[in-house]
């Protein structure tokens, strides 16, 4: 297993959990730890994970880009226009990428808060829930910036337009319950409850026939942008990989004998 610096990485069970870890600085994500993402999802289908489950050290989810930077101090966001672009097209942008295109179910789980960046993140989730004391921002504007971590695009998509333009431009907290009132998150629960519901969630997603559950996710995010004749013939293809997989006659067979079925991801 590679050595992190900035997340931890724990795999068992077919669940690889990464854990954002600065706590001290609210887990801000200097570019390292969007490389070390990058890296550790890689390193967890590489292991067979079959779910991936994604939260915060301490009391934050992640608390934005790191402005003071990492490695290198002047190339994190806010060190200037043109280090700022080149550090979200060669970091914080292929992570998300990477987040968006995982071929297995991904659960986020949102303790505190959730801004700038972790926003982005958490929001790539396709299961995101949250504590009660958690809360998403787009802090952007208050700096004097504009979204980045595909926000402009997500969040149109997910809440509508009026209220993407309240979180952006207006640059106020969304708290819990606000955010579960807009169907932006799965889920609120108890703050102490959090990682055990995340864990019960992606336990059942990668005990689920993994293959099609990707397919699902993908042909979802393509078809955003697809008119619906286009949609239909996507769907027809992910129909066709998906009835190819070996968990589809295992689906089947258990359907036919009136069993549980007990699928493998292939």
């Amino acid at each position: 297993m590679a050595g992190y610096e900035t997340i931890l990485l724990d795999i068992a069970d077919d669940i690889a959990i990464i854990t954002l870890n600065r706590p001290e600085r609210l887990n801000a994500a200097p570019i390292e730890m969007a490389d070390e993402i990058v890296t550790a999802l890689d390193e967890a289908l590489d292991a067979g994970a079959r779910a991936v489950l994604m939260t915060g050290a301490g009391r934050a989810f992640c608390s934005g880009a790191d402005l003071a930077g990492g490695r290198d101090r002047t190339s994190g966001v806010g060190g200037g226009g043109d280090r700022a672009k080149a550090s979200l097209e060669n970091h914080y942008n292929p992570m998300m990428k990477k987040l968006a295109e995982l071929p297995v179910p991904l659960v986020t789980a949102v303790n505190g808060p959730a801004a700038g960046i972790g926003c982005s993140m958490a929001l790539a989730g396709d299961f995101v829930l949250v504590g009660e004391s958690g809360y998403f921002l787009q802090a952007f504007v208050n700096i004097g910036l504009v979204p980045d971590g595909g926000a402009s695009w997500t969040l149109p998509r997910l809440i509508g337009k009026a209220r993407a333009f309240e979180m952006m431009m207006l640059g106020e907290k969304i708290p819990a319950a606000k955010a579960a009132d807009w169907g932006m998150v799965y889920k609120v629960v108890e703050d102490g409850a959090l990682m055990d519901e995340a864990r019960a969630l992606a336990a059942k997603l990668a005990k689920g026939p993994t293959l099609a559950l990707g397919l699902m996710r993908r042909t979802a995010a393509e078809n955003l942008d697809r008119d619906f004749g286009a949609a239909l013939d996507a769907e027809a293809n992910a129909q066709r990989e998906a009835g190819n997989s070996q968990d589809a006659v295992i689906g089947a067979v258990a359907f036919l004998k009136k069993e549980k079925a007990v699928f493998t991801g292939k």
